[in-house]
């Protein structure tokens, strides 16, 4: 069943969104790891699995920061009355 034109544009719309918080949180990832604020880097580093310690991270940070970014999508929706 094919989408309807309007519930094509509000999947558009969350979608920008997500993708403006996913790279958001690359870019707090990546300097959170490059300046090593409390030793995140090199305790991930030291670990016996630092691919997954960094895979959880940015997944966290992913869901996160996109969360919050189509959260204030979809808030500045609305309109004021008065």
């Amino acid at each position: 069943m094919p989408l309807k034109r309007h519930e094509s544009n509000v999947l558009k719309f969350l979608f920008q969104h997500l993708a403006v918080g996913t790279m958001g949180g690359l870019v707090f990832g990546i300097l959170l790891l490059w300046t090593d604020i409390g030793s995140i880097r090199s305790m991930a580093m030291r670990s016996d699995s630092p691919a997954l310690i960094l895979i959880l991270l940015f997944f966290g940070l992913f869901v996160t920061f996109g969360s919050v970014a189509m959260g204030i999508g979809i808030m500045s929706q609305g309109e004021d009355k008065n």
